[in-house]
């Protein structure tokens, strides 16, 4: 009887860190570029929100109106516009699968594949305090939701399922888009 009981307790511990750690990603929230722009824009902050604005992630969801995307779309078997079509947006828009209550009105579809697409939702790590204090080491950046982009977050997209998909090289593709925070 106290095997079960020391089992059963187990089990009811181990729910509720379960339960407190869903709750605890869920607060993280996506937040849209226009906020990130506040503090990344300018040669000063080296033109961090200037050189996402001009790459072809800015552009994603732009890119879904093309006769090319429309023809792309029907020859996979996607009725109707690819700008509605979950299949292309989950690759061509920041946040897309993420539910209603994690994404803040200031996260639009027109922004398509921006800053919290690779660094996560920034709901927490917006703040000068939190961001200075990653720079500087006292805080950790995960703790706040931001991460650090990599090859696999690039590869969810970036892969042969992807209709338009050729050769993905990392370390090229990565000097791309690469925005030092200038010192």
């Amino acid at each position: 009887m106290k095997k079960w009981i020391a089992l059963l307790t187990a089990i009811v511990i181990f729910m509720m860190f379960l339960l407190a750690f869903a709750q605890d990603n869920a607060k993280f929230k996506y937040i849209g570029a226009k906020k990130c722009k506040m503090c990344h824009k300018g040669a000063k902050k080296g033109e961090i929100f200037e050189k996402w604005e001009a790459s072809d992630h800015a552009k994603a969801y732009e890119t879904l109106a093309s006769d090319e995307s429309k023809k792309i779309a029907k020859e996979k078997g996607i009725k109707g516009d690819p700008q509605q079509a979950a299949e292309c947006l989950v690759c061509h828009v920041t946040g897309y699968e993420a539910p209603a209550d994690q994404k803040e009105a200031s996260l639009t579809l027109e922004e398509g594949v921006s800053c919290e697409a690779c660094h996560g939702p920034g709901s927490e790590y917006k703040g000068m305090k939190v961001m200075k204090g990653i720079y500087d080491g006292s805080l950790k950046g995960e703790d706040y939701g931001l991460i650090e982009a990599d090859e696999a977050n690039c590869k969810t997209c970036h892969n042969p399922e992807s209709p338009t998909y050729k050769e993905f090289k990392f370390s090229e593709k990565v000097k791309l888009i690469a925005h030092p925070v200038p010192k």
